[in-house]
């Protein structure tokens, strides 16, 4: 485990290649990322570990484990592109974002990367928005950028592009599904160069990745935690926006939302965010006096505070082996389809936090464990 007066230094080149190493590797992701560095203490340990604890886990003898080769290449090409990688931890990662209990380990920038430390909000919406909802989007972003913020949105059609737009004089980050060099949608190829020129475009998949279905949900969970608040601008009841939304309440981020006609499929989301709790937003000024307590800093908790040795440091020596078989075939007797919380587990087996947390991490980089938002986890 990286230990608290560690939280600032820089990661060296070889610390670097092992961390994306590790998180480039079969069925780890970045909590699992985390579980091995509490375990194993440096990634290059985890990476040796990663067989074993595979192969304890239910998951056979070999496991796929990024190359050091592919590793430096991956590297090699981020810089050929004029980007790089930050780690979790470093001095420029965001301190919103490394809060996260699921920040990404790594994430590769592209442009200004002092806007990392600005006051960040978020401006999402419709991609078939109206043309009134894209004035709104881009007015608002632009008077919020006047006012000091940082606009991070997804570069998505519609919404996003009028926030990215509203705000290139002052500041925006663009959050990507893909990676850094992948322009979607092509029609944002203009407004992709001129961020990058002007702004910082992020992401935490590997160059060249196109984006698929899966990882939009993954890059909502960003734009919302590395801002203060977000302001839904359109959407409709089923709009991936409200995605953001939701991961914004359970990331303790404020909610806001521009009220519409309830003859406009696309104001449905926003109203029912409103009617839900949300702030009702018609202004500038409307989001300024809801964040006014939050302006003067932001998230300080490194992200070594959510490691907790008492409970993340896997250790299983003293327990036996043959108590940590039983445990084992307890823990996946108690699995099945449907998602239970891991307390829950913990309570009914009658185990160690510890221990169950050392077989539930065996099993996920085995691929027999699936992790569900809440803390939850069922068979894979």
């Amino acid at each position: 485990m990286l230990h608290q007066n560690q939280a600032s230094r820089p990661l060296s080149d070889q610390e670097r290649c092992d961390r994306l190493r590790l998180i480039r590797s079969k069925n780890v992701g970045p909590i699992t990322f985390r579980r091995l560095l509490a375990r194993c203490r440096t990634a290059e340990a985890a990476l040796e570990a990663l067989p074993e604890l595979v192969r304890m886990g239910g998951g056979g003898k070999s496991t796929t484990v990024y190359s050091r080769a592919a590793a430096l290449r991956e590297i090699e090409a981020i810089a050929e592109h004029g980007a790089r990688l930050i780690g979790l931890g470093e001095p420029d990662y965001p301190e919103p974002l490394a809060a996260l209990p699921d920040a990404p380990p790594l994430i590769t920038v592209q442009g200004h990367a002092h806007l990392l430390q600005g006051r960040a909000f978020a401006i999402v919406g419709a991609r078939n928005a109206s043309a009134a909802g894209k004035k709104f989007a881009r007015g608002i972003a632009s008077e919020l950028g006047q006012e000091g913020f940082v606009i991070v949105s997804g570069m998505a059609r519609g919404i996003d592009t009028a926030a990215h737009e509203g705000a290139l004089e002052t500041g925006t980050i663009a959050i990507l599904a893909g990676g850094v060099d992948n322009i979607y949608p092509r029609e944002n190829t203009s407004l992709h160069e001129r961020i990058a020129e002007q702004g910082l475009l992020i992401s935490e998949e590997p160059l060249g990745l196109v984006p698929q279905a899966r990882h939009f949900p993954r890059r909502n969970r960003l734009v919302s935690g590395l801002s203060r608040g977000v302001l839904v601008v359109e959407a409709a009841m089923r709009s991936g926006s409200l995605i953001t939304a939701r991961l914004a309440g359970e990331q303790g981020r404020e909610v806001f939302a521009v009220p519409g006609s309830p003859l406009d499929p696309r104001c449905r989301g926003t109203n029912e965010l409103i009617r839900k709790g949300a702030c009702l937003t018609e202004s500038t000024s409307d989001i300024i006096e809801a964040l006014e307590g939050q302006l003067r800093s932001l998230v300080q908790e490194p992200f070594e505070a959510k490691i907790s040795p008492a409970t993340e440091r896997e250790d299983d020596s003293g327990a036996g082996e043959s108590h940590m078989a039983q445990a084992r075939i307890r823990i996946r007797e108690m699995l099945g389809p449907t998602a239970v919380t891991v307390d829950d587990l913990v309570r009914q087996s009658h185990l160690d936090p510890s221990m169950v947390a050392t077989i539930l991490l065996e099993m996920e980089l085995a691929g027999t464990l699936i992790r569900h938002p809440g803390n939850q986890v069922s068979s894979a």
